[in-house]
């Protein structure tokens, strides 16, 4: 199996188990252990952040959504925003220790994007063709609406296909030392009371 077959079976798995209670606030549990299934355990996690905030997006733009808690969902979309990004960055050190010992030939090229990056665009995905195709299926729908919306799906489901693609050749380069890993620390600012003027004002 390679790596985006397993990959998406776990983000499926994330959305549907996240949609049995379909709340923001629910427990989260990691079905994957930590040391016999680091992988598993670190895309399990990311989904389920990627999830939630998808729903905090959705309830943040609700007009009629009373401004303390407007505010309140917001310092928690930021939180999950760096939750977000230090997943990424755990995934990617999985993968630079994994390939640690790959000698990149001489000819080797960087990739313009990380592979947790990338993994990070396929697990928007698969929420993005979870809705769709939700949207899809209402019953209350407008046939219009369906019919937009499934071709929209279509798109969807076209991107999927051509990111596994270049997901799993990334992976597959990197190995065999045509590509090499270079990896960057976000440097997000704003979070930071030594790098954000209002928040360094305050202290």
């Amino acid at each position: 199996m390679n790596f985006t077959s397993k990959a998406n079976s776990i983000l499926q798995e994330v959305i549907n188990t996240y949609h049995v209670v379909n709340t923001v606030d629910q427990p989260f549990t990691n079905i994957y252990d930590e040391k016999d299934q680091l992988i598993e355990h670190l895309l399990y996690r990311k989904c389920w952040i990627d999830t939630v905030q998808w729903h905090y997006e959705d309830i943040i733009r609700d007009p009629q959504i009373d401004p303390v808690a407007a505010l309140t969902l917001k310092r928690k979309i930021d939180a999950s925003n760096q939750d977000r990004t230090d997943m990424v960055e755990y995934i990617d050190g999985y993968f630079l220790k994994k390939f640690a010992n790959i000698t990149p030939k001489d000819s080797a090229k960087i990739n313009s994007e990380s592979p947790a990056w990338a993994i990070d665009r396929l697990s928007i995905l698969a929420l993005k063709i979870y809705h769709m195709n939700e949207e899809v299926e209402r019953k209350d729908a407008s046939e219009a609406h369906s019919a937009a919306c499934h071709k929209k799906l279509t798109v969807l489901l076209e991107q999927r296909a051509d990111l596994n693609i270049a997901i799993d050749d990334l992976l597959q380069d990197i190995e065999s030392g045509d590509k090499y890993m270079k990896v960057y620390k976000q440097m997000k600012m704003y979070n930071d009371d030594e790098l954000n003027p209002v928040l360094r004002g305050q202290k």
